[in-house]
């Protein structure tokens, strides 16, 4: 699998062990960079690039995730987001990282550079990247919401139980 990644100067320690590492555990990490540190750089440049390459691989059928690092992964998840076809979700736990892929098919993964252990990130990240979507109708009819509003501009309907109070 294809794993792309993207950060920030504040995420640039963290993604360059998680090339290694992922290529030591059969991956294939494409580096976006940035490649050098630079403490005035801006996570849009890489990470906008790490989720376009998903975003392309996975239109052509590719099963290619993203990851994307910064200080505390706000940011890097907000820019991720703004690519059509991106969901990307911020993880702090194993657990978030699990129900990002089991429940919202997410296919970026945002965590904080400065935010846990290095240890602690790199399992978040092999959770996210090990946990398949689960596939239950639930989930499928909310993401196909999302992706209908993301290409239409149009909201859902409101369930009956919300009609009049909106």
């Amino acid at each position: 699998m294809r794993v792309h990644l993207g950060s920030d100067h504040a995420g640039l320690e963290l993604k360059d062990h998680l090339v290694a590492w992922l290529r030591d555990h059969g991956y294939e990490p494409v580096d976006h960079g940035p490649f050098v540190y630079d403490a005035l750089d801006d996570y849009p440049v890489f990470c906008l690039r790490a989720a376009e390459a998903v975003a392309a691989e996975r239109a052509e059928g590719h099963d290619s995730l993203g990851v994307v690092i910064g200080g505390s992964g706000n940011g890097e998840q907000m820019a991720a987001n703004k690519v059509a076809g991106v969901r990307s979700a911020l993880v702090w736990s194993e657990e978030t990282a699990a129900l990002a892929r089991e429940h919202n098919d997410a296919n970026v993964v945002s965590v904080g550079g400065r935010m846990h252990p290095v240890e602690d990130m790199t399992r978040f990240i092999e959770v996210f990247l090990t946990t398949p979507f689960s596939g239950d109708e639930r989930h499928v009819r909310r993401i196909g919401q999302l992706a209908s509003y993301e290409t239409t501009r149009e909201l859902p309907p409101l369930p009956e139980s919300a009609q009049g109070h909106a």
